[in-house]
């Protein structure tokens, strides 16, 4: 098998407590770490990217760089499931594109992901 680098994926945020919540259960993981003004997250097989919250004390002030696609087979399910942990909906219909479709919606503090529909 291919051994590389791991990936982890860091977020600001302002409300570490909230933000590690809402990712955690929209991506079923599980807390691994908290260290002063850090909060680690992971999947529970240790086997996707470790994502960090990290707080900072400046707002969000312009629409995310990157973002966080989660791969799911009923979009329209997982929109309504994340939507209740604190999600906000961006687009009432979904998008599709070049062969695929996914819905935009926003975390507790506004950051874009999308939901996209896996392909088997």
């Amino acid at each position: 098998p291919w051994i590389g680098p791991r990936v982890g994926i860091v977020i600001d945020c302002n409300d570490i407590e909230t933000m590690t919540n809402f990712w955690r259960a929209a991506l079923h993981y599980i807390q691994r770490g908290d260290v002063g003004h850090y909060r680690s997250i992971v999947s529970p097989n240790n086997d996707e990217p470790r994502i960090i919250m990290q707080r900072v004390p400046e707002p969000r002030r312009e629409k995310n760089r990157l973002h966080i696609d989660i791969h799911v087979d009923d979009i329209e399910a997982e929109a309504i499931r994340i939507t209740a942990l604190g999600a906000t909906r961006i687009d009432q219909s979904p998008i599709n594109e070049v062969g695929s479709c996914w819905i935009r919606m926003l975390d507790p503090e506004r950051n874009e992901f999308c939901i996209v529909e896996a392909r088997h």
